[in-house]
């Protein structure tokens, strides 16, 4: 008989046959890059976006002297904010751009309700 050397997959008569990995525990380097997110999210990136948002609204909202102009001024505060936020998103820290987002749409929340109270109350719309 000759030897031939045992193809990949098929073991020699009595050697015992290659196991395969099952994947659960990493047999070397990564098969793909690892790739890592330059600025990752992060709970000071949150609360520091979140704080500067809503100093950001606080300071429109004092430029209003009745409730149609304070609604208003909230309204152009939140857009401008948001156009800030979706810039932070695609080139800076996403972590910042979500604190934003969240207290514009709290701000934009508590002057809807405060322009919605008033409509109820009044039974006329302020914003006009």
């Amino acid at each position: 008989m000759t030897w031939r050397p045992a193809l990949p997959g098929h073991p020699q008569p009595g050697q015992p046959g290659p196991r395969s990995p099952s994947g659960l525990f990493p047999s070397g380097p990564p098969s793909r890059p690892t790739w890592r997110e330059p600025h990752p999210v992060t709970g000071a990136g949150i609360a520091s976006g979140g704080a500067l948002a809503a100093a950001w609204l606080v300071l429109f909202g004092l430029l209003g002297h009745d409730l149609r102009s304070y609604a208003w001024w909230t309204v152009l505060a939140g857009g401008l904010a948001w156009l800030a936020a979706l810039a932070l998103a695609r080139f800076g820290d996403r972590g910042v751009a979500t604190g934003v987002a969240i207290v514009t749409a709290g701000g934009w929340s508590v002057a809807a309700a405060v322009v919605a109270v008033r409509w109820a109350t009044v039974a006329d719309w302020p914003l006009w």
